[in-house]
């Protein structure tokens, strides 16, 4: 099974930095699938997926991350509050193309758009935010990380709640919300949309 299909909860990576780095690899290759494929289920297929790895990864984030990286940086609300303004444009983006769906003829515009708030925002943390935490962390503690951020992508909603990027918001909210996204995945599924 290729890493574009693997549920990033069951990926293998044991470091924090690691694992979060690798699906930012994950993100843009689906971005590439979608981009490429034809006919309408391809491109649907495609970006189903992206959008949940994107809202399972923002959420996890969001829970585990940001809040260990408040607390161990000097700037870490600082650092924290940029990223969480840039992951509210990027689901802000995704739900609008969410709803416009991938045969929309403004879907490549909002794609593209999409994908260039993405990869700015995982450059900054990849540059900004995770070598610091590599740099204060010791290797248990980033391990400990990674099934932080693997047990919240498990139960993470599975489509962009702009709005909602705080970690005590994720944990109200986050459980009936994933529960009715991943109800509405599980139906749509079986009628074939």
């Amino acid at each position: 099974m290729s890493d574009r299909r693997i549920a990033p909860e069951l990926m293998g990576e044991n470091d924090v930095v690691d694992l979060l780095v690798r699906q930012h690899g994950m993100i843009g290759e689906l971005f590439d699938e979608v981009e490429g494929s034809t006919g309408e289920g391809g491109r649907a297929e495609a970006f189903q997926r992206l959008v949940r790895l994107l809202a399972v990864h923002e959420t996890a984030e969001e829970e585990i991350v940001h809040p260990y990286v408040r607390l161990l940086l000097d700037d870490g609300d600082e650092v924290v509050d940029g990223r969480l303004a840039e992951e509210r444009e990027a689901k802000r983006l995704l739900a609008g193309l969410e709803d416009l769906g991938p045969e929309h003829p403004d879907f490549p515009a909002g794609l593209r758009a999409l994908r260039t708030a993405v990869l700015t925002h995982a450059r900054a943390e990849e540059e900004h935010e995770f070598p610091r935490l590599r740099a204060r962390t010791s290797v248990a503690e980033r391990r400990a990380l990674a099934a932080g951020v693997k047990a919240a992508e498990a139960v993470a909603p599975t489509h962009p709640h702009p709005g909602n990027e705080s970690a005590l918001g994720n944990l109200l909210l986050g459980g009936p919300v994933a529960i009715v996204d991943r109800t509405r995945d599980v139906i749509r599924q079986a009628m074939g949309r």
